[in-house]
């Protein structure tokens, strides 16, 4: 088999099925029989220069495949398969990748370098082949040694991908030493070819990460920085473009190290923007969006108050470069591209310029204002739309950050002149203006906004103008949504007393359902921006306009049953289809909630309740995970709005809640349907009850898998507490099935060392998943059914206190875990007054949270102390 290799490999990519399909089984059966062997070949394959490049190519593919995956449990099977291989064979295999790299083939040169970092993905953490960093760095050569530029360039790369595979703290300082030492050098100037220099810069982009400690000594800092700014003049404009994305990701993981170096990178950000080619020119702009992100970030998580002697890295290098780095900017934005279809993903230097600039905006404030201004009144009504369009946008931009005092008599000023410009005989003034009004909606309007720049009497006006501007070319109608959504958010705390939008309800309502109805409605998310700002301006209308929410139950029914009997005659069909399900579900779920939230209007919903289940139902044989999503969505809507009514779908329905649960590989269509679980029981109460048995297994399988995504796992855990509560003492079936998981899960939590925001939140989510169904459980055991959880008492005290004793923990978390406490004393009584006695943390957790600001857990903690001092009184 491993002489016909060469040839299996070649008809793999045959235009001929049959023989591709020959060929794949042929491959797969030998790598089912004979993996060595399999894996030897494909390496000799890939190092052999007498082979087709083709061959080679689907060789080192197949390779890199059988080594990594992006599922967990394959990635994980495919580790374990190649650590389980003979040393010998695995010897070999690195041995034919290493002599790749001095191919003369640029692609098997390439393939061999990824596949070289994917093995030391999976041996290097296991301390195997602690040779290969010192064996790539020797294909560097030396001062008496000069090596080929095309195995320099491999090596590089190789090194590049590896640092990418490999966490920072797996190589050994010396040996981040010697690959830092070899990438600079392969950056400098003095390297005469530009294909070196490239994977030089892409390998140190990837290695920054493991930089830390050679950032903190100042002399190989100052190296570093020079040659990278180097790199950033290089003839090769690959090279100065992968110079600028270094810059960008020094100045995201080393901003407080940059202050010496902040003059040299203006000059050649600067120089960059005005005068080289776009993508180099785009990064010198993202170096600066980063400097940003930093500094805002640092400003959100210490409020702005720093002093003089602040511990906090906060050089306000924005700030400081303002009357440079504004001028650049607003240089960037008549750039624009004439041709380009303003769909989204279009990114040219105009747009990075304004994204920058919006940045800038919120990182200094008041101080962007009057650098901006001049050239927004210069620009915004000369003859070239490019010069229109320019100010229009920096005048948008520069709308979040700034003071609402400073902005509100400029935009006052400009509201009329906008709403002019949305008759402005060029696309791009439109679309822009169109964004820059909604960016005023957005900032600048609302019940808390004490300088409101709409009123009473400019109202009819700007409706006016947005709903004639509906009617425009796709992608100025898709702003003029995002303007009326945002309009409309405005005036969400109108609720009780008639919105100043509801005598223009019926107006705003019909043009969006025209708009979702135009034959052009696809092209820039027109439809999807239309639905979505419909369903905005449901859920903040009032009760005046009720009876027009209520017209449209009927009116978006139609919709959705037309959608079930479209012809779906190829795959554009078939996404057009789940699309239209999914946004109309989604109008259906926004209606039942406002409808069904007040008794005057729940009528409604029950009166159409039978024929909405009837499509939802409908809508599950889509095989689209967006739309069963949004179907559960607003099936569980139906049942908080309906209650016990709910009921008598339950038998059809069913069947999908538990599709919905077994749905794993779609995890988000789980998490929904474990949430309308929630809410069915929430409704029924015991009437769920017939279909516990089925549920809570499937629950319990869930939380066993290993395929099943953790984020499902708190949400189940919650749903207990659901279940619980809805059937009370005929849970108690149920625990012996639940508790251990509880406990197990509990345990997992407390033993967590976490140190990443995301695992954090993680545990947080995890923790309140269990409190919630601790609560559900005693709550509703309580009376008949206590002394069931008598035995699990002392370890859901135990978790309370490692909770207690975690700073990590957040204020849900907190409110939750006090809540147990009390749930625990109310339910068991005086049997749990030992368990209280013998305990010393509670009084700490509650003392602290009895004086707390936030009134519910001031409430709750007073309330749960109150029930263990009488608890423990008693006892």
């Amino acid at each position: 088999m491993a002489q016909e290799v060469t040839q299996i490999l070649l008809n793999a990519q045959s235009a001929d099925g049959v023989v591709r399909k020959v060929a794949e089984d042929s491959l797969k059966q030998f790598q089912e029989q004979n993996l060595a062997g399999f894996l030897i070949a494909l390496s000799h394959e890939l190092a052999n220069n007498e082979k087709p490049p083709d061959s080679r190519k689907l060789a080192g593919l197949i390779l890199k495949n059988s080594l990594d995956a992006k599922e967990t449990a394959r990635k994980q099977e495919l580790v374990s398969r190649w650590l389980s291989l003979d040393p010998a064979v695995k010897t070999q295999i690195k041995s034919a990748l290493s002599q790749t790299l001095d191919s003369v083939v640029p692609d098997a040169r390439h393939t061999s370098a990824q596949v070289i970092a994917k093995i030391a993905a999976i041996e290097l953490p296991q301390g195997e082949w602690p040779e290969l960093v010192g064996s790539l760095l020797a294909n560097m050569g030396g001062s008496q040694v000069e090596k080929p530029a095309h195995l320099k360039q491999a090596t590089l790369e190789t090194l590049g991908y590896v640092c990418e595979e490999v966490s920072a703290e797996i190589l050994a300082q010396e040996q981040v030493n010697a690959i830092l030492t070899a990438v600079v050098q392969g950056m400098n100037a003095s390297e005469t070819s530009n294909d070196v220099r490239l994977a030089a810069t892409n390998a140190l982009y990837n290695a920054l990460d493991f930089a830390q400690t050679n950032f903190e000594n100042d002399m190989e800092r100052d190296y570093i920085m020079r040659v990278v700014c180097e790199a950033t003049l290089s003839p090769d404009s690959r090279v100065r473009q992968a110079a600028f994305e270094c810059l960008v990701s020094i100045g995201s993981t080393y901003y407080e190290k940059l202050a010496p170096y902040m003059q040299d990178v203006f000059a050649i950000t600067s120089k960059a923007v005005k005068e080289d080619e776009e993508p180099v020119a785009l990064q010198a702009v993202e170096f600066w969006s980063s400097i940003c992100d930093e500094e805002i970030e640092i400003q959100e998580e210490y409020s702005g108050d720093f002093t003089g002697d602040s511990e906090v890295p906060y050089f306000q290098f924005i700030k400081q470069a303002l009357p440079a780095l504004v001028p650049m900017l607003l240089e960037t934005l008549t750039k624009q591209d004439e041709e380009q279809d303003q769909e989204e993903g279009a990114w040219n230097l105009a747009m990075a310029g304004g994204t920058c600039l919006g940045l800038v905006a919120r990182a200094v404030g008041d101080d962007v204002v009057p650098l901006v201004m001049p050239y927004v009144q210069e620009n915004v009504s000369k003859p070239d739309w490019r010069c229109r369009e320019a100010a229009t946008y920096a005048f948008g931009s520069i709308l979040e950050g700034p003071s609402l005092p400073k902005l509100a008599p400029l935009v006052n000023v400009a509201l009329n002149f906008m709403l002019s410009a949305m008759k402005d005989e060029n696309n791009h003034v439109k679309d822009t203006t169109a964004w820059t009004l909604g960016r005023i909606f957005e900032f600048l309007h609302g019940p808390n906004v004490q300088f409101p720049v709409i009123t009473q009497e400019n109202l009819p006006m700007i409706l006016t103008v947005l709903l004639e501007s509906i009617k425009d070319s796709p992608n100025v109608a898709e702003k003029v949504c995002g303007a009326i959504y945002f309009l409309a958010q405005g005036y969400e705390e109108s609720t009780g007393a008639p919105s100043p939008l509801s005598p223009f309800f019926h107006s705003i309502v019909q043009a969006l359902l025209v708009t979702t109805d135009r034959e052009d409605a696809g092209d820039s998310r027109l439809r999807t921006a239309a639905y979505e700002t419909l369903n905005e301006v449901v859920r903040i209308s009032t009760e005046d306009t009720a009876t027009i929410v209520m017209q449209l139950v009927p009116v978006i029914m139609q919709k959705l049953n037309h959608t079930l009997e479209m012809s779906v005659l190829s795959a554009d069909d078939r996404e057009k289809q789940s699309e239209l399900q999914a946004l109309l579900c989604g109008v259906l779920q926004v209606i039942i909630q406002k409808l069904g939230a007040s008794d005057t209007t729940k009528f409604g919903i029950v009166q159409y309740g039978d024929q909405m289940m009837s499509l939802f139902l409908r809508v599950f044989s889509c095989r689209s995970a967006t739309v069963h999503e949004e179907a559960m969505l607003a099936i569980g809507a139906l049942a908080y709005s309906t209650g016990t009514e709910f009921g008598k779908y339950m038998t059809d329905f069913y069947r999908y809640l538990e599709m919905g649960l077994q749905n794993f590989e779609e995890y988000q269509v789980c998490a929904v349907t474990v949430g309308v679980v929630g809410d069915i029981c929430r409704s029924l109460d015991d009437k769920v009850l017939p279909f516990c048995d089925g549920i809570m297994t499937q629950l319990l399988k869930d939380l066993s898998s290993t395929q099943l995504h953790r984020s499902v796992k708190p949400p189940i855990f919650s749903c207990f507490g659901d279940i619980a509560l809805a059937i009370g003492e005929n849970f108690e079936k149920y625990l012996i099935y639940a508790m251990p998981m509880l406990q197990g899960a509990a345990e997992l939590s407390a033993q967590q060392v976490i140190r990443d925001d995301e695992l954090i939140d993680y545990n947080n989510q995890l923790r309140s998943g269990i409190f919630e169904a601790y609560s559900g459980i005693f709550q509703g055991f309580k009376g008949n059914k206590a002394e069931l959880m008598v035995p699990y008492a002392g370890h859901i005290l135990q978790f309370i206190e490692n909770v207690y004793q975690d700073k990590d923990r957040d204020d849900s978390v907190t409110k939750a875990a006090i809540g147990v406490m009390g749930d625990l004393a109310d339910t068991l009584g005086p049997s749990a007054a030992p368990l209280f006695l013998q305990t010393v943390f509670y009084k700490d957790f509650l003392d602290e949270c009895t004086s707390s600001d936030d009134q519910q857990l001031k409430e709750t903690a007073e309330w749960a102390l109150s029930t263990i001092n009488r608890i423990t009184n008693m006892g």
